[in-house]
Formats: C-alpha cells, structure tokens, sequence
C-alpha cells in the first residue's frame, strides 16, 4: 500500500537504501585493504603533520598511538608549522610522543615556524632538525586582556557582577584588577612556566638551569637555536625522513606514510541528500503540486 501510494517516495527510499549498502560494503574493503595494508607491508616511515595553533590534540594522539602500533612503521618523524597553542594540549602531545620513543625513535622536522608550544612538543622527540631561518623558541607563557572599563563609563554603562566566590571574575576586562588578582595570575603563569621548561629541559636533556636563561619567551632563528643546544640539527623534511630511517634501521629507498585526514562519511552525505529530496516531495504534495504541472489532491490518495 505504501509503494502505491507514494511511489516517488518508495522509489527514493529503496535508492537510499541500495546506494547506503553498496557504500559500506566499499568503504570496509577500503579500510582494510589500504590503510591496513599500507600500514602491515614494508618497512616505513610515518610522518605527523601539526600545523597551526595547538589546541586539539586528538588527531596527532591518534596517528601517534597508530604508528606506534603498526609493525611496519619504523621511526616516525613530527613535522611541525606551528607558532604554539593552548598548554594542554601541547603537554598532551609531549606525553605522547615521550611514550612513543620508548618504542621507536620520533625526530622533529621544524618547518617555517616551530615556537612556544611548537618547540614544547618538538623538545619531547629524540633529535630536531630546523632550517636555519626556521622561527623557533618563545618558551614563555602569557596571560593578557583589555580592560575597558574606562570606555564604558564615558558611555554610561555600568555592569552588575554576581558570582560565587572573591577571583571567579579575575581578570573581567569590565573593572580594575586587584593586587591580589594579579598576584594570583602571576603565580599561575610562572608555574606553567616551570613545568615549560622542566619538560624542555628533561626532553632535550639539558641543564635545566641552561633552559631558564633563554626560556624568557624570546624567538630564535633555527640557527641560533643550534647554538643553544635547542637544536640539533640543520635539514629539511626529507633530511628529517633519512635520520628517522637510519635510527629505524631501515634499508635502501625510504618510504613515508601519511595517514589519511578524516573526510565526511559519503554514506552520511547520500542519506542527508536523499532525506532531503524526500522531505522536499512530501512538502510539494502536501500543498498538492506536482512537478510537471499537475494538481494532486493527498486526501484522494487516502
């Protein structure tokens, strides 16, 4: 009855259907013929892009973990474009990698800019290699906002605060800030500062005493950073893939793999489609118009 009845809409709905199916089927065999085989056969490098602020882990933690688990993926080399980002996430990405080379070697290939929590993640890895005029370093930690309380009153508006507790406004851009305020915010910024430079410092390492003189949030060029010991290396990419391949142990021509982005579920986009058309043509024969230029009466149907 329901083919009968609307048979457009049956029509679409069995398309749906056949379209859906035949893509998971395809979508399986792709999972598990290229990425698994790319990933089970020869000896390889894999290589982790991290580009732009650092502020969601999850996708390096996931090709980290893949990696780190695939027998065919010998050393792993992070190429880093980053001016830095959020603390977390950077700490996230440090812990991960310190993991990973318990396993096999990781070494960082600094790109046009590797600085703040660029270089943080870059310090966790076995050797960096940087080009000369790669924008590295800051390794610092701020805090800054606009206070526009002045602005305010000349326009007359005066804000009402309530909250819960003396710092849970700390640092509104609505009032003065407090000596106590400051005092509080200060003592937070100098202990991530620490954990900063501890973490550089045990990565790389080094003194940490040595870390501190030049973790003052100043930027160094890649040749620079060499001198301090930051560094340890001058090459590109593909110099990066070669000294990865050698701590591997791997032999002859070297190959690099990169793990696919995540792309949008083509399943999901025929479903949406089709739902759509759907929807469309039931609206349409709801107000009793046809394409084609015929009138339809719904209550005629039933």
């Amino acid at each position: 009855m329901f083919s009968r009845r609307h048979p457009y809409l049956f029509f679409l709905l069995v398309l749906a259907g056949i379209i859906a199916g035949c893509m998971v089927v395809v979508s399986v065999i792709s999972f598990f013929a290229e990425d698994k085989g790319e990933m089970k056969f020869g000896e390889k490098v894999g290589v982790i892009e991290v580009t732009g602020a650092i502020l969601d882990p999850a996708p390096v933690l996931d090709s980290l973990k893949r990696f780190r688990q695939a027998e065919a993926v010998k050393a792993i080399v992070v190429r880093i474009d980053s001016p830095g980002g959020a603390v977390g996430p950077s700490q996230e990405i440090y812990g991960e990698i310190r993991k990973t080379i318990e396993k096999k070697p990781v070494i960082a290939s600094m790109g046009t800019v590797a600085a703040s929590g660029g270089y943080y993640i870059a310090s966790a890895t076995e050797g960096i290699m940087a080009n000369p005029g790669t924008i590295t370093g800051s390794i610092g930690v701020i805090m800054e906002y606009t206070n526009l309380r002045e602005l305010f009153e000349k326009i007359g508006l005066y804000p009402v605060i309530i909250k819960s507790g003396k710092y849970k406004d700390t640092g509104s851009p609505l009032r003065k800030m407090t000596e106590d305020e400051e005092k509080l915010l200060q003592n937070f910024v100098d202990n991530v500062h620490r954990q900063f430079v501890e973490d550089v410092a045990a990565g790389r390492q080094m003194d940490k005493q040595k870390v501190a003189e030049i973790a003052d949030g100043r930027i160094l060029s890649g040749q620079t950073a060499l001198e301090h010991g930051l560094v340890d290396r001058m090459g590109n990419l593909a110099d990066a893939v070669d000294w990865a391949a050698e701590k591997g142990g791997i032999k002859g021509r070297v190959k690099t793999i990169y793990l696919p982005e995540e792309e949008p579920s083509l399943v999901k986009y025929l479903l949406e489609t089709t739902g759509a058309q759907v929807r469309q043509w039931l609206a349409r024969t709801e107000t009793g118009v046809l394409s084609g230029g015929y009138m339809y009466d719904p209550a005629a149907a039933r």
